[in-house]
């Protein structure tokens, strides 16, 4: 699945995954608890609440909040030194992330952009903020890809 991380569909997203799944319109409407103009509605829409979401993930058996992780990844400002600092005087209660979570489609996606010469290697690690390690590594790693 080639996804746009950064102009995110999330109905079409699940459209998508219902039919890969190949489930049961009346399966969905039953779990949802929705008729099935409303289930058609859902697909139609760019973003939906976060417990509909969570629903969705549970009965298609994927993450999409993982989807807007990765555009966090991609496209996010670089991290505020001054709000960085406030933080670690204040520790929040909110659970902390140790590490960036890179998917295979990130790694391919990025690995796309160098091979069409669209980015450089440069280019990459400066707008995504990947660090240099981890492309080479990447680099490294999918070099037998890379040669095909």
């Amino acid at each position: 699945m080639n996804t746009d991380f950064k102009n995110i569909h999330v109905g079409k997203l699940v459209k998508k995954r219902v039919a890969e799944c190949e489930m049961d319109t009346f399966r969905i409407c039953r779990f949802l608890k929705c008729t099935e103009d409303e289930l058609k509605m859902m697909y139609q829409q760019q973003d939906m609440p976060s417990d509909l979401m969570l629903k969705w993930s549970k009965l298609l058996e994927y993450d999409f909040f993982r989807v807007y992780s990765q555009h966090l990844i991609l496209y996010s400002p670089p991290a505020n030194a001054n709000l960085s600092h406030l933080t670690d005087k204040k520790k929040s209660d909110l659970p902390q992330f140790r590490k960036n979570i890179y998917t295979k489609e990130i790694i391919d996606f990025i690995m796309e952009l160098i091979l069409s010469g669209e980015k450089t290697r440069y280019q990459v690690i400066e707008e995504y903020r990947i660090p240099k390690t981890t492309l080479y590594k990447w680099m490294d790693k999918y070099s037998s890809q890379i040669a095909s």
